[in-house]
């Protein structure tokens, strides 16, 4: 990772941080099962970041939810950091997180239809079904 690095995160507790090269400048938000269950409420995520660099690594738990993914937390406070890509290594960090959560727009809703009728988003974003984003991002022949 290049030298500098413009944004950083960490957990509650300050045992796990970390720094990632790109800037972000929207999130989106998951309102699948598993998310809404591991996160206490829809999971709000930075979009495919790949370059993580990770202080207190050895406080990340990795819980694999799936074949294809796994969920990040601090093992010290409980934190949820991550989602993770394993096929392709990509981080959809915790928006919740960030350091800086100053100037950040959410562009998109995923898993919308899974989302529960308590709750509604005033902001317009782009909503995929579970089916479109597994349409989305299956691997391609």
């Amino acid at each position: 990772m290049s030298d500098t690095k413009q944004m950083t995160g960490r957990c509650l507790c300050g045992s796990v941080t970390y720094s990632m090269a790109e800037q972000i400048e929207d999130y989106g938000v998951c309102h699948c099962d598993m998310c809404r269950r591991w996160a206490g409420g829809p999971f709000f995520a930075t979009h495919d970041t790949k370059e993580i660099e990770f202080t207190g690594e050895e406080h990340v738990g990795r819980y694999n939810s799936s074949e294809w993914a796994e969920r990040g937390f601090c093992k010290t406070c409980g934190s949820s950091l991550f989602y993770y890509l394993i096929p392709t290594g990509q981080y959809m960090m915790a928006v919740g997180t960030l350091d800086n959560q100053t100037n950040l727009a959410m562009n998109t809703q995923v898993f919308i239809d899974e989302k529960p009728a308590s709750y509604d988003f005033a902001n317009e974003t782009t909503t995929m079904t579970g089916e479109e984003v597994f349409a989305f991002y299956a691997p391609k022949d």
